[in-house]
Formats: C-alpha cells, sequence, structure tokens
C-alpha cells in the first residue's frame, strides 16, 4: 500500500495544474488607450524577443476593472502602449489542456486530438486525468495521473503528426522557452527530476525523459534557474505558481538568454476565479505583480517594450455557478440510470456500458455496448431541460439537439454556407439550435462563437462512440465525486461566457488573421521568423 501522505502531494500538484461589475466608463478608458499612438516600427522588429504571457482565465471585464481600480499597473501600462482585443475566441472544450494544444499547434481537437481535461481513451481502455477534485483523488490511479501530465499528454496524445510551435521553431534554427505551461513538446531532450517526495513509495521513476523547446522550466520538475529554491515548497504548489513563473522569465532577462519566443503561464488566476466567482480581480493582481517582476528585470518598463514585444492574454472564461448545490449541478448518473456506469475506482470492463468523463460545464458520455445506439442516450439526455448543447456523430455528420427540444440541426464542412472565418458548410435542420443566423448562404455566431468548427472538433477529437453535451450558464456537470464550484465559477462549454478572452498586444503593428486562439501560432511563427 503506498503511503497516504503520497498522495496528499500528489493531489496538490495535479489541482495546481489545472482545476487546477464593471463601472460603465471602464471599457471607453480601455479603448481610448488603444487608440493611443503606437511606437513607431523599428527596422529590426522582428530581432526583438517575443514575450506570451497567458494568464489563466484572464476575462475582459475584471481585466478592465482591475486597471481602473489602480490595481494592475503593468497590464495598464502595457495596454496604453499597444493594443487591446477584448473579444478572441479559444477552443472547445474551455479547458486549459485543450486550449493550450490549440494555441501550440494552431489547430482544433479533431487534429491535435487532446479532447479535455478528463476523457476516456479507447485505445487504452481507461480513464484519463489531467487533474481531479479531492474526492477522485482518493479514487483514481494518482501515479498514472502525473505520468499522464508529465510525459503521455504531450509525447503521445498530442498528436505527433501535428507540430507544435516549438517544433516547427526548432526547425528553422530558432530557439524558443516554455515556462510552467502544460503543453511544451518540441526537439531539445529534457530530463523532468521527479521531487523526492513524490517518487518515494509509489512506481514513479525519479526522472522522465522529454523532449520540449531548447528552455524548458516546469513547476518541480525543471527548471532554468540554477539558484530558483521555491518550487521545493509543497505549500508553493511545488513551483506551480506566478511568482516561480515570473522569476524564471526574469531570470531568461537578465542573463540575456530570451529566445525569439517565450511563452509563461500564470496559472494562479483560475484559481481565484473558481472559488470567487468571475467578478474577482485578486487573481489579477497577483497576476500583474508577477508582470511587473518580468518587466523590471529589463531595468524599466520603458525599455522593456523597447527591447521586447509583450503579448498578453487570457485562455478561457468562466461562468458563474449559482450558489445552491441541487439546483446547480446536473449529475449524469441521475439522468442515465438505465445503464451500467464505469466507476472511477475501478478499471473498465467490459460489463461497463457507459462511460461519462465531466470537463466542468461540459461532458464526453461514452457508449461501450455496441448494442445502444447513441440515439438512445439521446433521448434520455433531451428529458433534462438545463442541458444546453447534445451532439452525436452519425457518419461524418454532427447532430445537435438540446434538453427539452426536439428539433435537430445536422451538419458537416465543406458546402455552400460560408461562416466569418472562411470555413464552408453543409446543414439541415434548425440552425437556431446553434444560435445561427443564415443571410443569402452567409453565416453569423451568436452566444456560441465559431461553434460550427469547435464542436467538429471535439466530435473528431477521438476513436469511440460518444455524445458531447454541455449545460446552461449557470450551472456545471457533475458525476461520481465531481469537484463543484457552487457559488464560484466554472468554464468548459461552448457558450461565450466561457469562450472569449482578451488579447493584449505592445510592441508589433502585425496581428493575428482572425482573433481565435486557432490562428495564433502562424501569427507567433511569422513574429519571430519573417
Amino acid at each position: 500500500m503506498k503511503p497516504r501522505f503520497t498522495y496528499a502531494i500528489l493531489l496538490l500538484l495535479a489541482l495546481s495544474l489545472t482545476v487546477i461589475s464593471c463601472k460603465p466608463d471602464s471599457a471607453s478608458q480601455i479603448r481610448q488607450h488603444s487608440l493611443k499612438a503606437q511606437p513607431s516600427a523599428e527596422k529590426n522588429e522582428s530581432q526583438k524577443p517575443v514575450l506570451l504571457i497567458l494568464i489563466d482565465s484572464l476575462m475582459d471585464k475584471p481585466l478592465q476593472e482591475a486597471i481602473r481600480q489602480g490595481r494592475a499597473p503593468a497590464l495598464g501600462y502595457l495596454l496604453a502602449n499597444g493594443r487591446y482585443y477584448p473579444q478572441v475566441v479559444s477552443s472547445f472544450p474551455t479547458m486549459s489542456v485543450a486550449i493550450d494544444s490549440t494555441l501550440l499547434t494552431g489547430t482544433y481537437a479533431n487534429q491535435h486530438h487532446v479532447p479535455g481535461l478528463s476523457w476516456f481513451s479507447n485505445k487504452e481502455k481507461r480513464m484519463i486525468y489531467y487533474g481531479y477534485g479531492p474526492k477522485e483523488g482518493l479514487k483514481i490511479d494518482q501515479p498514472q495521473v502525473l505520468l499522464d501530465i508529465l510525459h503521455q499528454l504531450n509525447l503521445v496524445q498530442l498528436n505527433p503528426h501535428t507540430k507544435t510551435i516549438h517544433e516547427e521553431l526548432a526547425e528553422k534554427g530558432k530557439d524558443s522557452a516554455s515556462i510552467n505551461a502544460i503543453l511544451w513538446r518540441g526537439k531539445t531532450p529534457h530530463t523532468l527530476q521527479i521531487p523526492r517526495l513524490i517518487d518515494f513509495g509509489t512506481r514513479l521513476p525519479s526522472a522522465i525523459n522529454v523532449t520540449g523547446p531548447k528552455l524548458m522550466s516546469y513547476a518541480a520538475f525543471a527548471q532554468l534557474n540554477p539558484n530558483q529554491k521555491s518550487e521545493k515548497r509543497i505549500w508553493r504548489k511545488y513551483g506551480m505558481n506566478d511568482e516561480f513563473s515570473a522569476h524564471e522569465a526574469a531570470y531568461l532577462i537578465a542573463n540575456k538568454k530570451l529566445p525569439p519566443l517565450t511563452i509563461t503561464y500564470l496559472p494562479e488566476n483560475d484559481m481565484e476565479v473558481h472559488k470567487k466567482g468571475p467578478a474577482t480581480i485578486e487573481g489579477i493582481e497577483k497576476a500583474d505583480k508577477a508582470l511587473q517582476n518580468v518587466l523590471d528585470a529589463f531595468g524599466s518598463w520603458d525599455k522593456a517594450i523597447k527591447e521586447a514585444r509583450w503579448i498578453v492574454m487570457g485562455d478561457s472564461g468562466q461562468t458563474p455557478v449559482l450558489d445552491d448545490r441541487k439546483t446547480a449541478t446536473i449529475d449524469l448518473r441521475s439522468i442515465l440510470t438505465d445503464y451500467r456506469i464505469a466507476k472511477i475506482s475501478q478499471p473498465v470492463t467490459h460489463t461497463d456500458q457507459v462511460v461519462i468523463s465531466p470537463n466542468e460545464r461540459m461532458a464526453y458520455i461514452y457508449a461501450l455496448d455496441s448494442r445502444i445506439p447513441l440515439s438512445d442516450i439521446v433521448i434520455r439526455l433531451q428529458r433534462e431541460p438545463k442541458l444546453d448543447i447534445i451532439a452525436r456523430k452519425e457518419n461524418q455528420k454532427i447532430i445537435v439537439s438540446a434538453g427539452k427540444i426536439n428539433r435537430q440541426f445536422s451538419y458537416q464542412p465543406n458546402g455552400p454556407f460560408t461562416d466569418p472565418y472562411g470555413q464552408t458548410w453543409t446543414f439541415s435542420g434548425d440552425p437556431r439550435l446553434l444560435d445561427l443566423t443564415i443571410t443569402k448562404n452567409q453565416i453569423t455566431y451568436g452566444k456560441y462563437p465559431d461553434a460550427l468548427a469547435r464542436l467538429y472538433g471535439a466530435m473528431n477529437s477521438h476513436e469511440g462512440r460518444y455524445v458531447v453535451v454541455t449545460v446552461q450558464p449557470g450551472h456545471e456537470l457533475i458525476t461520481e465525486s465531481s469537484p463543484t464550484h457552487i457559488g464560484g465559477a466554472a468554464h468548459g462549454s461552448l457558450h461565450e461566457v466561457d469562450s472569449l478572452v482578451p488579447l493584449l498586444v505592445t510592441g508589433t503593428t502585425m496581428g493575428p488573421k482572425t482573433l481565435r486562439i486557432v490562428d495564433l501560432k502562424d501569427w507567433l511563427l511569422r513574429l519571430t521568423t519573417e
């Protein structure tokens, strides 16, 4: 039997990795900042390094409010000297691991093959978790979770045929850096060191060989600054915190080691929003202090924006969750009582008919029993009025319905209808189920931005027969021992509240092709190679 304290340490680490109102004039102030005269472009702009700062669950309104209150001076400074895009479309599911896969590969889940925080591998016949809640942590195979995060996610489960930006830059002879990002696959060999308290009493090796960017820092497992000690503190989540990320980035700057691209992940705002709701700005204030340390490493902030190009962005939004558990949560087991549902504490067997993999406000529901039509699962799900989108795949078509609605909408790529991103589609049925407006074969998206491509990506992200379901704002989906965010906030769904994030750019006039995370990789490549 493994020591119980080891489980607690692994729980802290995995939680740290993933689950690890605005005044009327604030919006106008932000826009005025963005319209200030831009620094004239210098001939050697392409030689300036790019620092991409990803603040987990950063959202437009709380960012504006934090700046208005003077509690985010670094972000306010960058914004006053750059451009601001308040509504960039994220990936789907709106969970960090899937979004970061999209950011690094420039593809949706149908190409990068990372379905979400929780999913079932038909190939391995097991559930895969990249993070979990306290109750789940007592039931699942925690060493396997850590191995999935540290090795399998990047080197096996992330499609090896879809190149990351780190791999492409390496092929072009350009170095890059990753600091505390969950996705980091590259071409340079690295050894991740497993802290003694974690490898003691488990089957984990003391070290894991991986390939990443030339410069790689990842919490307790790898660091750039040999004198950095804070990652050893359990109560600081072994280095998966904003302070450690900032110190590592500042080390590169102070030692003149910045490569053409550095991706730095600040994780702590996500935790604050989960606990306190989307209006909180405490996490943004903490992230701003970390950003101040990075700017200070240049000697002055003015020097920082002259010598480097800066990109600050969020990855997903979060939706408030009602403070009454009975109202806020939808237990999918209670809807699917007719089936034998796999237990998370046991291996999946041939007697299990259904697996449920929740991702906060979305879930995958797998039909393991070939005798169960997906349409039967959909019929049962339609009994719950709070379910927002219910989708299944038949042949190549995605068929969409919703709770307490008998109408359907089916679609597939290529056809006479064109969306704002130049993607074409064929469809039939009621487009209102995805809040689409059709005018002369032109598609306009409503409350589900880029819905057709993002949902198509999730529906084709991995092998198996499954239904994708999301829930209306105010609610989240649960199953056995799922973590909840009652009175706080959650994400995961296709809804715009979960899906729109801000992007702040300083030091370049070059912009992305579209305001979608899926198109940022090509933009970053242009910034660093042209």
